[in-house]
């Protein structure tokens, strides 16, 4: 009795099985779906063998199943490839043959390609399937850098951030193997910045992963410093420019690299953003022409392009430096209560910020003789400067600010007036007092 109450038990078991199975695509037809059961359970078993003792005789034992449930029914189950990377690496690495161990690579990936088949997720799959090929093929460079390069079109800004890292190692390679010129290193470069800036964006909640991404940001830029030299890029790029000044998609490569690069100077800089400026207008454009037009010191120029800008920028960050920017293009023109207004936007943008407020103190110290009517030679210019270095360091505390601040009011304390002359000008310590002119601000008295 107990027997058979155990078989239908059994037989129970194998009926819901075979129940669960037949509801799920198994990319096959119901019969052949039905008589993969007996291989597909052998396998998973072997599997489970495998992952418990680390022997590796169970994967040699599963491989034929593991090929006969892939050939048939390709649908099985993702783990179906995740457990074939780990058996085929395994024979890969046991073979016997420079033949078979070639064969087996190829068999990996082909296998690759069928898990893109059927699950998708093409830019990972692929990702993975060119660090493998690299790890068994290192020789073949242009085989495992076509992979990547498709890896990094598939998946875009979305890739993770460790695949595009490999990406740029494999252009390195293919490069130094003479399979191309030294621009594409340059070329991917700014495609692997644009997937690793992303990352670090969308991955900035989580201070472990974002540590690391800043990481592969260090190891990129290292890699790249050989190809950096502002000469060298202007060497790759000018003749492109030449070639094809319309190429928007061009402008925005030679204009964005160049920049990131710190090779603002350059004529070319200027040229192909000035030109993509005409051909597409946008606020990070108008900006980057802002900066410009400051570093030429065409600072009226400046200020159109910054106030063109200011309109239609929407992240915080960008918004902040601009103003920043455009308070300094002001300053410049001696155009004093405007460029306070675009500082003091600033700092509403972002109040965490000192920069605006030394600045400010700075607008005021430079322009102390317009505060002559204060009957001390416009001094009193230096005590409303250093009232807002200190509110740069009450706002920020960061060191370097704070060291800035610091710097700003030892050297304004020197043009504090002495006591004697305030008190001719019937002033005293700690006496409220407003600048006059166009600071306007309210003060207090301090002499040397």
């Amino acid at each position: 009795m107990k027997n058979m109450k155990t078989l239908a038990i059994g037989l129970g078991l194998l009926a819901m099985s075979l129940t669960a199975a037949a509801q799920r695509d198994w990319g096959c037809t119901p019969e052949k779906q039905q008589e993969m059961m007996e291989p597909v359970s052998l396998y998973q078993d072997a599997m489970k063998q495998y992952k418990a003792s680390k022997d590796g005789r169970y994967l040699e034992e599963t491989y034929p199943r593991w090929q006969t449930i892939v050939a048939n029914c390709p649908k099985q189950s993702k783990n179906l490839y995740l457990n074939g990377a780990t058996i085929l690496k395994y024979l890969i690495n046991n073979a016997k043959t420079a033949a078979s161990r070639d064969s087996l690579i190829s068999e990996l990936m082909a296998m690759y390609d069928t898990r893109i088949e059927n699950y998708g997720e093409r830019a990972e799959v692929l990702a993975r399937k060119a660090m493998d090929y690299e790890a068994l093929k290192p020789g073949d460079v242009k085989g495992y850098y076509d992979i990547y390069a498709a890896a990094v079109e598939a998946g875009g800004t979305d890739l993770e951030a460790a695949y595009a890292v490999k990406y740029l190692e494999a252009t390195i390679k293919y490069v130094k193997a003479g399979l191309a010129e030294p621009t594409l290193v340059v070329d991917n470069y700014d495609a692997v910045s644009e997937v690793l800036e992303a990352q670090l964006i969308a991955n900035a909640a989580d201070s472990a992963k974002a540590a690391l991404i800043r990481g592969y940001i260090g190891g990129v830029e290292a890699a790249f410093s050989p190809y950096a030299d502002c000469g060298q890029l202007v060497e790759i790029y000018a003749k492109k420019f030449e070639a094809d000044p319309e190429n928007i998609d061009l402008l925005k490569k030679i204009s964005g690299i160049l920049m990131k690069k710190g090779c603002t100077n350059e004529p070319l800089f200027f040229a192909t953003t000035e030109k993509l400026y005409s051909l597409e207008p946008s606020p990070s454009i108008a900006v980057r022409m802002g900066k410009m037009c400051i570093q030429k010191q065409k600072y009226s120029e400046a200020a159109k392009y910054l106030n063109d800008a200011v309109k239609d920028l929407t992240e915080t960050k960008d918004r902040y430096n601009a103003y920043l920017l455009l308070g300094i293009a002001y300053g410049a023109t001696n155009s004093y209560s405007a460029a306070r207004s675009a500082f003091n936007r600033a700092a509403e943008i972002d109040p965490t910020k000192g920069e605006p407020y030394r600045q400010i103190a700075q607008l005021y110290a430079q322009s102390s003789a317009t505060a002559s009517e204060d009957n001390i030679h416009g001094r009193s210019a230096y005590w409303a400067a250093v009232d807002k270095a200190n509110k740069a360091k009450q706002v920020d505390p960061s060191p370097e600010n704070v060291e800035a601040a610091d710097a700003q009011i030892a050297r304004y304390r020197a043009y504090f007036p002495a006591q004697a002359d305030a008190f001719m000008a019937g002033l005293e310590n700690g006496q409220r007092f407003t600048v006059p002119g166009w600071i306007g601000e309210s003060t207090i008295v301090r002499t040397k």
